[in-house]
């Protein structure tokens, strides 16, 4: 088993305190949840442990060990960010090639790309370009993975189906991930944490959420 910690950390904007009160923990074999309202700091704590942002202080650790610079770490953690980070100017053959994945394995699961091996990233929509970018991520062969927003633009049955590869995949890695689609995020979830007034609240029943005013039920 590998352990994630992230504590210790102060983000400040100006006078304004993004994050001050953080404590979370992912594990292999589970599904982190991160809920939170729009502006809470999600994907700042996201890109604090990535070691892409810098917050006043913080202390990051992987299996007890503190790493400033997740990102310069070749399978240990997969960052989904809510943009697009894949060059438009790529093909799918390029991209699977780079990620040492196999496109029909890929095809096997969404067999609407079944002829799009040749297409470039840019000629795929919005939709097919974020399965494009979670599937990657998802397989990728790191000990833990982020994923920032990754529903967006799927449509219902193909976030099902990665949510049955979210189940497949914890087997051998720990996954933190935020949507604002949050009844997805508490279905699938282990471990759920609510990012309010910068401070990590961990849930022990649904009804928290409403409790800390993140979501009337």
């Amino acid at each position: 088993m590998h352990k994630l910690e992230a504590d210790g950390i102060l983000l400040e904007f100006g006078l304004r305190k993004i994050l001050s009160d953080i404590f979370l923990t992912c594990e292999t074999g589970k599904i982190t949840g991160i809920l939170g309202r729009n502006g809470a700091g999600k994907t700042c704590l996201m890109n604090i442990i990535y070691g892409t942002m810098e917050p006043t202080s913080k202390s990051i650790r992987f299996d007890d060990s503190s790493i400033l610079h997740a990102f310069r770490k070749p399978g240990l953690i997969g960052y989904l960010p809510q943009f697009n980070f894949i060059p438009k100017s790529l093909s799918l053959e390029r991209i699977f090639d780079d990620f040492q994945l196999d496109f029909s394995e890929f095809v096997r699961d969404f067999q609407e790309y079944h002829s799009r091996y040749k297409s470039s990233f840019r000629a795929l929509s919005g939709g097919e370009r974020r399965l494009v970018e979670v599937y990657l991520i998802l397989k990728a062969p790191t000990q833990f993975a982020m994923l920032d927003e990754p529903f967006t633009h799927l449509m219902p049955l193909q976030i099902e189906k990665v949510k049955e590869m979210m189940k497949q995949e914890k087997l051998k890695k720990g996954f933190l991930i935020t949507d604002h689609i949050y009844k997805q995020i508490v279905d699938i979830s282990d471990d759920l944490y609510v990012l309010a007034n910068g401070k990590t609240h961990l849930t022990k029943s649904i009804q928290d959420l409403e409790l800390l005013g993140y979501a009337k039920l």
